[in-house]
């Protein structure tokens, strides 16, 4: 199996050290997903399908929705959700983004809460305390802070795109940390200029995404509760193709067509023959890029006992479970119930049974 999207290795880090400053045995959390100490060790990056599943253990073992994120206090599990449920019908990106910020300011736990600000031709996602009069942000910043604030601004930001079903592209991401030494990383992050020291911690889009409708459904939400925070963490490998660039622009969301040739170039800023040539450059184009995606996806949701293949099926946006049959055996070899019964499977299921 090939599964190429990855995080590096000090996000795996940071997490379980900030497991072990809660008290936390870190050796037996990995030993009961199947994670090799040494691997982490010795590589630079992890699997982000391994990842997912670390990352979702832990909030379930410390009951704590935002481990690992800016948010100034424990957030009970299932708050998620009942966040999701509260926008998940708002007539666009801005109405979803306002009703989010005044659920944080009755939710019990969070003591910062996202902020959108509307200035001229952009917006822009921010935090702020909830009790605004007593403390300041910087002020729940941990000494990890890199990585807390990376986190932080990466998931919202695959969130708002999985709502709109499409990738928002950024102008820049802000940071109040220092400048660290992956800076390339961070720009293959976010595909966008980057800031560090300063004033806030923010997303800065055009502001036009604002009156984007929210096409995500309750059933479709069902599908992503099951698999979060995967789609939310998911990254590319950590270089500076042009591969690299379109696989960040096609995201992790299957459910919604997928973008056009045309219409990733507009947002590379080439054409769409240039888009071809530089991509043949590479070995590679824009179609198999996408089969390539899908191909991913599609073991990386089969790997979680929890989905059924109609589940999968409609992560993937295929209408009809036979459909993605078909597509599935062509993509592997084998049908999905051929694949849930090889060995491959079960030793993803092992792992999934401690969750």
């Amino acid at each position: 199996m090939n599964v190429k999207a990855s995080v590096p290795m000090s996000s795996v880090r940071y997490l379980l050290k900030a497991v072990e400053d809660q008290g936390l045995d870190s050796d037996a959390l990995l030993e009961s997903l199947d994670i090799v100490r040494s691997d982490i060790e010795q590589n630079s990056h992890f699997p982000a399908y391994q990842y997912g599943m670390l990352y979702q253990k832990i909030m379930w073992l410390v009951q704590d929705e935002s481990f690992g994120m800016l948010s100034g206090g424990k957030v009970p599990n299932g708050t998620f959700r009942m966040m999701c449920l509260c926008i998940i019908h708002a007539r666009s990106l801005a109405h979803a983004m306002y009703r989010c910020s005044d659920f944080y300011d009755i939710c019990r736990g969070p003591k910062i809460k996202p902020v959108l600000i509307k200035k001229g031709r952009f917006a822009m996602v921010t935090f702020a305390p909830i009790e605004a009069e007593d403390s300041n942000v910087r002020d729940f910043v941990t000494p990890e802070s890199k990585e807390q604030l990376r986190t932080t601004l990466s998931m919202w930001h695959h969130f708002i795109c999985w709502l709109i079903g499409r990738r928002l592209n950024l102008k820049a991401a802000y940071f109040t940390s220092e400048r660290p030494d992956d800076v390339e990383y961070y720009k293959t992050l976010f595909q966008s200029e980057v800031r560090f020291n300063q004033h806030a911690n923010a997303l800065v889009f055009p502001a036009s995404y604002l009156d984007m409708p929210i096409v995500q459904t309750e059933d479709s939400l069902r599908g992503f509760l099951k698999t979060a925070p995967y789609q939310l963490l998911v990254m590319v490998e950590n270089d500076n193709s042009l591969k690299s660039q379109v696989m960040a622009m096609l995201g992790k969301d299957f459910s919604r067509e997928m973008p056009s040739a045309d219409e990733v170039a507009s947002g590379l800023n080439m054409s769409v023959s240039t888009l071809r040539r530089r991509l043949n450059e590479e070995n590679t184009s824009y179609q198999h890029i996408k089969d390539e995606c899908r191909k991913e996806a599609a073991i990386t949701y089969m790997n979680a006992p929890q989905l059924s293949i109609n589940d999968i099926a409609a992560l993937m946006g295929f209408d009809e479970p036979s459909a993605f049959f078909r597509s599935f055996k062509k993509w592997t070899g084998m049908t999905p119930g051929e694949y849930r019964k090889s060995d491959e499977f079960l030793k993803f299921g092992r792992s999934m049974k401690s969750l």
